[in-house]
């Protein structure tokens, strides 16, 4: 059955989106090393990536909640395709400078906030709510395909014909992604709403937003899990690369090859998730998703071939897929649209936070053994698995949005945890952020959070 017109513009819109993502992930920071050769100021630009959609993303909720998510979307997409187009001609004029290509990623990561936040928020605007498995599996696989086989091999090659290529081809993806979006239908597609036309401080609203996160224990235990899953994530994929070279034996042409594989699981997982859901409903889907993580992390951990290896990275990559999708599809159905960019932007700070403490104990653990960090993993999988046992409802996915009141009793343990996290993420952003986006660099430039918000990417 066929999602309909404005699904195939959004999907359209994303599709080239993230193949843009994917030729920037190899473009960028050839573009930097060719401007210095200074190590500190080339990975000084994951640091600014890194910072910037850190400390964007709670206020970005908010206005993802102001305003009319459709002209965010293409008003997001068209500015920074401008942005880098701008950059294109400055580097075949021979004027770029690496002030120049910071500014650009301080753009880009900013309006890639704004972009991915209203794209996900407009979904359930688009398709029927029974869909929503379905259509995020669909742009979770246009995701894969562009952003890990297709985009960065294209952004090498068109690099080593002309250092302006791939900038060029940035730029008019982006751009044309703001007008495949011109197709959506004009009608509120979320955002202004009535509720908000009264407006506060956005640092108020950005509570509002967390404050139902707390409170709802289906949303705020997702967040929770969210969070801990980015840990997990980073735990082994910080160190990836030093365990595919000492432990597997691999070159970097071996290492780029088990990660494509490993990127087939999680097509297999964006086109089956719907499929499983309607067998064994989502409680059941994200528990088994966890422990089927957990289990490839603990067998990868004492995998000693190549071939092996990739196989268990596959199925590693195929329950982040399916766990991805269940959780934005719930957070769709579960948040009322008016609080929906928030309670995004909220789950994301929990998540990001979680990716950098994840990859600064990765190397920690590194230096006692390249096994361990992996293992301990697997071990955080397991208590997601256990967290997802006590902290989701039955049945937490009605077909319209059930808030749960704040002060709910079932709802309090979720409600400290979530809510008192997200106060300390929001306290402490301006004096961890430094050592944050250290570590988070380290992996990768690519979006990896495991909230959901977006399908996982490889490192």
């Amino acid at each position: 059955m066929s999602l309909g017109r404005p699904f195939r513009a959004l999907w359209t819109s994303s599709a080239s989106s993230n193949l843009a993502d994917g030729v920037a992930f190899i473009s960028m920071p050839l573009l930097a090393v060719s401007l210095t050769d200074d190590p500190r100021l080339v990975a000084g630009l994951a640091t600014t990536y890194a910072l910037v959609r850190l400390l964007v993303a709670l206020p970005i909720g908010v206005w993802v909640d102001r305003v009319d998510r459709r002209t965010l979307l293409i008003g997001a997409n068209l500015i920074r395709g401008l942005a880098v187009l701008a950059l294109a001609v400055s580097v075949q004029l021979d004027l770029a400078t690496l002030p120049l290509l910071y500014a650009a990623f301080a753009v880009v990561g900013t309006l890639e906030s704004a972009a991915d936040n209203a794209s996900v928020s407009l979904l359930p605007g688009v398709v029927p709510v029974t869909q929503l498995d379905r259509a995020n599996g669909r742009i979770s696989a246009a995701q894969l395909i562009a952003d890990e086989f297709a985009g960065p091999p294209l952004g090498g090659l068109l690099f080593a014909a002309l250092a302006a290529a791939p900038l060029y081809l940035m730029g008019g993806l982006w751009a044309a992604a703001g007008i495949l979006a011109l197709a959506l239908p004009i009608r509120r597609l979320g955002g202004s709403s009535p509720d908000l036309t009264l407006r506060q401080p956005i640092f108020r609203e950005a509570i509002e937003g967390a404050r139902w996160l707390a409170g709802n224990r289906a949303v705020g235990g997702l967040a929770l899990i969210g969070a801990l899953a980015s840990v997990g994530y980073m735990l082994p994929f910080s160190i990836l690369v030093l365990f595919a070279g000492q432990r597997l034996a691999l070159d970097a042409l071996g290492y780029g090859v088990i990660l494509a594989v490993s990127a087939l699981g999680g097509l297999v997982g964006s086109f089956s998730t719907a499929r499983v859901v309607g067998t064994m409903g989502y409680r059941r889907t994200i528990i088994a998703s966890l422990v089927t993580g957990a289990a490839a992390l603990f067998a990868l951990s004492i995998a000693t071939n190549g071939v092996v290896a990739a196989v268990f990275l596959a199925v590693y990559i195929l329950h982040a897929v399916v766990w991805g999708i269940c959780a934005t599809s719930l957070r769709q159905r579960l948040v009322p649209d008016a609080l929906r960019g928030r309670v995004n932007a909220a789950s994301r700070v929990l998540s990001l936070l979680g990716l950098a403490l994840g990859s600064a104990l990765g190397g920690l653990l590194a230096v006692v053994g390249l096994a361990l960090p992996i293992a301990v993993g697997g071990g955080v999988f397991v208590c997601c698995a256990v967290l997802a046992v006590i902290v989701l409802p039955r049945d937490p996915a009605p077909d319209h949005p059930m808030p749960v009141r704040p002060g709910d009793n079932r709802s309090r343990p979720v409600q400290w945890c979530s809510f008192r996290g997200l106060i300390v993420g929001l306290t402490t952003q301006r004096t961890t952020v430094r050592w944050s986006v250290r570590t988070v660099q380290s992996s990768s430039q690519k979006d990896t959070s495991h909230d959901g918000s977006r399908p996982v990417c490889l490192a």
